[in-house]
């Protein structure tokens, strides 16, 4: 549990920095989209004040001066007619002048070069659009008024004077510099989002990998240590069988040379972790009575009373290793017998063997206290352990003794607390590792 603690931790703070990091992003990137769309709202009101400004006539007494004085002249006999023509030219030269030089820097700066990139229309009154800047191949109609006045409050303009006055409103949109920041924070979390998966993938295989290497070392050094022993013993109990005739010793020496070869056995399946192991095609139901026997005569010592019993279906022969597979049924059977009360008068393990969909299924069913939803997912992860003693490598080894060197498949097919629970295991009779077709239940 302590493995699975603390990869939650790390989950748990990845998740929380995104987050935070997310909103921060998007925070700031309201805010700047704010400020910008104040600037802009100031660029697009300075362009419609121009516009009102260039309608409006200026210095309409001074030009009525000029416009009297050149029909003075013009009416005047004492003058030549090419004194008037030229003295009329610089009068009208004087009112144009008069009339555009304070015009000449708007019209050309702003409302010509147009040098705000902002979509924006002109409309009048009645809702007709009048004119557009920056608004590309989109159709005039009433949804862009509708969109921009969503984004933006109009503009009130007033073009002419007097009787003459006309009243329009200039609606725009976001710049191109807007729309591309609303999208920053949403490209900034997901390479964000992917940059922390994959960091946490790279880390998580990382881990699994020193995991793996350190159990397959320290497997075959146990494997390696116990040699040494067990070749000493098989040599007294040889020598206890020559000098003891008598039928209690032999029937005590025999009792050790089974314990002597179930260490045997225990030692290879050791030292076979981190190894291919040869796979030969062998009848199941046999292995599995043979596990059962044991388990059943040792069964008394630890003071559980459970029956087990066996239905196989199918004597057909598929691709295992011997020992290993012998080891799965022992994890499975050792774990079911753990989660059974001994105070349940129908205490029972049971085994069914049959065929399915080209894959051999294994069935160990228990009438233990069952498995709460919460835990499916942890209970194959290492470390994994309900009970106060043990490393709760189990159920861990045995999937990766039926998922890794037998390419099969074991998951919890059912359970429901206070009920029990059945494991099954799916192994490809043809020995090509194609996945099984089990349903999901995890």
């Amino acid at each position: 549990m302590f493995f699975n603690s603390t990869s939650d931790r790390i989950k748990g703070t990845l998740v929380f920095f995104l987050i935070v990091t997310a909103i921060a992003s998007f925070a700031y990137t309201h805010y700047l989209v704010e400020k910008i769309r104040e600037k802009e709202h100031s660029g697009v009101e300075l362009w419609a004040r121009a516009m009102e400004y260039n309608s409006k006539p200026l210095y309409a007494d001074t030009r009525s001066e000029l416009s009297a004085i050149m029909v003075e002249i013009s009416t005047h006999d004492g003058i030549d007619d090419m004194a008037k023509n030229r003295w009329i030219r610089s009068l009208h030269r004087a009112e144009s002048d008069l009339s555009n030089a304070s015009l000449d820097f708007i019209a050309s700066e702003l409302i010509i070069k147009n040098r705000f990139e902002i979509p924006s229309i002109v409309v009048d009154e009645e809702g007709n659009i009048l004119g557009s800047r920056n608004t590309g191949n989109r159709d005039l109609d009433d949804r862009i008024i509708a969109e921009y006045a969503s984004l933006n409050d109009p503009i009130r303009i007033e073009l002419g004077a007097g009787e003459m006055v006309q009243e329009q409103y200039i609606y725009y949109g976001d710049s191109a510099i807007i729309r591309t920041l609303q999208y920053f924070p949403f490209v900034q979390f997901g390479l964000l989002a992917l940059f922390l998966g994959l960091g946490y993938l790279s880390l998580s295989s990382i881990k699994r990998t020193e995991q793996s290497n350190l159990w397959v070392g320290m497997a075959r050094e146990a494997a390696h240590q116990l040699g040494t022993p067990l070749s000493s013993l098989y040599g007294w109990l040889a020598l206890l069988k020559e000098q003891n005739n008598d039928q209690e010793t032999l029937q005590i020496a025999h009792e050790i040379n089974s314990d002597l070869q179930r260490m045997q056995t225990v030692a290879e399946r050791f030292n076979k972790i981190g190894s291919t192991p040869e796979l030969k095609p062998k009848r199941v139901g046999p292995l599995i009575r043979q596990v059962m026997e044991y388990l059943e005569r040792r069964m008394p010592q630890i003071g559980k009373h459970v029956t087990l019993s066996l239905d196989v279906r199918s004597d057909r022969r598929i691709p295992i290793n011997q020992e290993l597979f012998a080891w799965a049924i022992e994890n499975l059977l050792k774990n079911s017998l753990d989660a059974i009360d001994t105070r349940n008068s129908d205490a029972r393990v049971h085994i069914e063997a049959h065929e399915h969909n080209n894959h051999y299924v294994i069935d160990v069913t228990d009438t233990g206290k069952g498995i709460e939803k919460k835990h499916k997912k942890e209970i194959f992860n290492p470390g994994y352990s309900t009970k106060k003693r043990g490393w709760g490598l189990g159920l861990s080894l045995t999937r990766r003794i039926v998922e890794e060197y037998h390419k099969g498949k074991i998951y919890v097919h059912k359970t429901s607390p206070g009920e029990g629970t059945t494991f099954r295991m799916m192994f490809p009779m043809d020995g090509n590792g194609r996945k099984p077709d089990y349903p999901s239940r995890l």
